[in-house]
């Protein structure tokens, strides 16, 4: 009797260990996180289309109508330039509007033959596409629909004329925002970056449009586009 009890009680102890193993395991493998699907498994979400460049140029934050033309003088009498526009209604056509020469402007007097290059435009934030980034005249940009805040940067040449003798860094230039002709009151802010000795506004009741003095003169504010044409008096860098 004593030898079927003992074999009796190594079976039971045998099954309740196989089962409490069983359960062991699969509580286990319930509380583990599923496996995260291996690359190249069908069903992936496909690729965002790429957006545009924006052009890489500092930020603005300018919120209402208006322009801001930054002017950067360089050493050969050009200028690298960036103009913020922010316009009051949406606008598909950006007319193009080159300075004037300077043939008949105070401070110059001698003839000018401006010419924009590399230009780059970007309408609310996105690259625009062009078919020609030279301008030697009157144009127009076309614009996606809604643009209301248009950024441009380009050089400008052709536009400075050198004082003598040909040593010196003075010079005359004239200047106005390409943009200047999409709504002739936008008030219009325009700043040179360094070496201003003077400015003056011909379109202007008031031609004398500089605000304090060298070197830390500026060109008075909120001048409206349609007669934002200044004439420099600068020392050019070297």
């Amino acid at each position: 009797m004593e030898e079927p009890r003992r074999i009796r009680a190594r079976y039971l102890v045998t099954v309740a260990l196989v089962l409490g193993y069983s359960a062991t395991a699969a509580c286990s493998d319930g509380s583990q996180a599923p496996a995260a699907p291996s690359p190249g498994v069908s069903g992936s979400l496909p690729s965002a289309p790429a957006s545009p460049p924006v052009a890489s140029q500092p930020a603005t934050n300018q919120t209402k109508p208006g322009i801001k033309l930054t002017a950067v003088p360089l050493p050969d009498g050009s200028f690298d330039v960036t103009e913020n526009l922010v316009l009051p209604e949406a606008t598909g056509r950006l007319p193009l509007q080159l300075p004037a020469s300077g043939k008949n402007l105070p401070g110059m007097m001698a003839p000018t033959t401006p010419r924009v290059t590399n230009l780059k435009v970007a309408a609310n934030g996105r690259s625009v596409p062009l078919g020609n980034t030279t301008i030697t005249g009157a144009g127009f940009v076309r614009l996606p629909p809604g643009a209301t805040k248009i950024q441009l940067t380009y050089r400008l040449s052709g536009s400075t004329v050198r004082a003598t003798p040909s040593g010196s860094t003075r010079a005359g230039a004239a200047i106005s925002p390409l943009t200047a002709s999409v709504e002739s009151t936008l008030p219009t802010d325009l700043t040179i970056t360094s070496g201003l000795l003077n400015v003056v506004c011909p379109l202007l009741d008031e031609p004398r449009c500089a605000v304090g003095d060298p070197p830390r003169l500026t060109v008075r504010p909120a001048i409206p586009a349609g007669k934002a044409l200044v004439v420099l008096q600068l020392n050019l860098p070297r």
